[in-house]
């Protein structure tokens, strides 16, 4: 998750995710271009392309040359445009798809050897008696581990297509031999909404990890369930969330307005301009809600905000998010490759473009903006926050709001230092919090299987002494302890270590539940909406 590691690390990952972003797709909501109607002639790139591949003096993979000449072109455009090779095609769309075929599990790799971290309910895995904890060792009888495992590899391989079979050899703590599981792949659900939980006797919190084909579907049923529960006011947590499909956006928000309230428009060259407005009284529309940004949230989780925002329909609070107001359409080609080219801006309904500042092919420029925003102290200041674009508009109520930069939120919270030292950033950025909790639980998966829910895991958790063990954990990675930094930074240790090892026992629920209490910006979220109930 990005929110517990250094910005610097998590541009690489917002990059990919963004590019599926504000995905137009196919539905009621969006318009399409036609691209049948345009005509192409051919061009110097084809040319040239054939006659290397006719008469160049050697021979050459003609193919793997057009993915590279494409990729150097569409790299050229603005940054949101992206080539995808055959070869990355379907990864890339499982990512929004409502399904994919595989084995159903979620795994971690440590150490060069891909570890089992939790196995899907009612998938495949779980019906030949995989178990989380497991570490995959062989595939199909060939060793699968070591330099070359990374997650591109693991996806792949796992992955396939419906009813087909793959051999797991597994090792298990406790086990002297290798395991065999012949595993059936077969559909795995693609979930976006990672919890829903109410935070007190009356206020619902229900996190969005992206817009994807089911979105709107989850979403609705967790505020449902959070109704019934007796929530009378939600919190919708979108940090870091990357974006997905407008529609998906278009349709929550319909839930939280009016019958004919704008809820976005785009427009582009070829792209004759579109409006979205509510078209009902969402069955939400009177209850007090507050949306949560950071500056990992882009595109569609961009267009919910700013509807919200500009008809003075929920508070926004949190960091500047992202600053995405491009949308893209996916041309396919007949070799199973596509483009997601750029055709539009879209605006919210105060007519304002969230798009930040790019120049044509300095994509690592763009990229960069996050670290920057970090090293000007944005993040921490709100006095930090310079916009390019101070083109004044106004929400329905008057208040002045702006574009060219990302969602301002109504309320600033900037991030709390004040327990961090060096020592506690450098384990949690190399990533050691997440390394020791996984191998803790997996020696004491049996105690802590024990414990149904996340305040009686935690109060177990509270009562061991697994700091020190901890801390000798670091010191073998080349941390060494430094016992005052160490001392002050204990709270932020116990929980997210606590937070960490709850989920891989009671799943996101548990683990969003027991880190969310003392989030600043969640408790800021909470405040907020008993003042409204008042």
């Amino acid at each position: 998750m990005k929110k517990y590691i250094f910005p610097t690390f998590v541009v690489v990952a917002l990059a990919v995710g963004i590019i599926v972003g504000n995905s137009l797709g196919q539905n009621a909501y969006a318009q399409t271009i036609n691209w049948s109607n345009f005509r192409m002639p051919q061009s110097k790139i084809d040319m040239m392309l054939r006659y290397v591949q006719q008469a160049y003096v050697d021979p050459i993979d003609i193919d793997s040359l057009t993915d590279e000449v494409m990729v150097e072109m569409v790299q050229n455009l603005d940054p949101h445009s992206a080539y995808i090779p055959k070869k990355d095609l379907e990864l890339v769309n499982s990512e929004l798809d409502a399904t994919f075929s595989g084995i159903g599990v979620q795994f971690s790799i440590q150490n060069d050897t891909v570890s089992i971290v939790a196995v899907i309910s009612g998938g495949p895995s779980e019906g030949v008696g995989v178990l989380a904890g497991d570490k995959i060792v062989e595939v199909n009888d060939t060793a699968f581990c070591g330099k070359g495992i990374n997650n591109e590899r693991v996806m792949r391989t796992l992955r396939g297509p419906k009813g087909t079979q793959v051999t797991l050899g597994v090792m298990r703590f406790g086990e002297p031999e290798i395991l065999k599981f012949t595993i059936t792949r077969g559909d795995i659900p693609v979930h976006s909404v990672d919890a829903a939980f109410l935070i007190d006797n009356s206020i619902g919190f229900v996190r969005v990890n992206k817009f994807a084909e089911k979105t709107y579907d989850e979403f609705i049923d967790a505020l449902a369930k959070l109704r019934a529960q007796g929530a009378k006011s939600y919190i919708v947590d979108l940090r870091e969330n990357s974006g997905g499909y407008m529609e998906q956006a278009i349709r929550m928000a319909n839930e939280f307005l009016s019958d004919g309230d704008m809820i976005v428009y785009a427009e582009g060259r070829a792209y004759p301009k579109y409006e979205a407005r509510a078209n009902r009284q969402g069955r939400f529309r009177q209850t007090p809600l507050v949306v949560l940004i950071d500056e990992f949230s882009a595109s569609a989780s961009e267009i919910f905000a700013g509807a919200m925002q500009d008809h003075d329909r929920a508070t926004i609070i949190g960091r500047r998010s992202f600053g995405k107001g491009l949308v893209q359409q996916q041309i396919p080609f007949s070799d199973g490759s596509a483009v997601r080219l750029t055709v539009a801006r879209y605006y919210t309904p105060s007519g304002r473009c969230i798009q930040k500042p790019y120049e044509l092919g300095k994509n690592d420029d763009y990229m960069k903006d996050i670290v920057e925003r970090f090293d000007h102290g944005e993040f921490f200041s709100k006095d930090s926050i310079h916009l390019k674009d101070t083109t004044r508009y106004y929400t329905d109520n008057g208040r002045v709001v702006y574009g060219g930069g990302g969602i301002m939120p109504d309320i600033f919270i900037g991030r709390d230092t004040t327990l961090n030292t060096p020592w506690y950033n450098r384990v949690v950025n190399r990533a050691f919090t997440y390394q020791f909790a996984y191998q803790y639980t997996d020696r004491h998966r049996k105690q802590l299987s024990k414990h149904k829910n996340w305040q009686d895991l935690e109060k177990y958790l509270n009562k061991q002494n697994w700091l020190e063990e901890f801390i000798s954990f670091c010191k073998e990675k080349g941390v060494e302890p430094n016992r005052a930094e160490i001392e002050k930074s204990k709270p932020l240790i116990n929980r997210l270590v606590n937070a960490y090892i709850v989920r891989n026992i009671l799943g996101d629920d548990g683990f969003f539940q027991l880190y969310e209490r003392d989030d600043e910006i969640t408790k800021r979220a909470v405040e907020e909406l008993r003042k409204q109930q008042k």
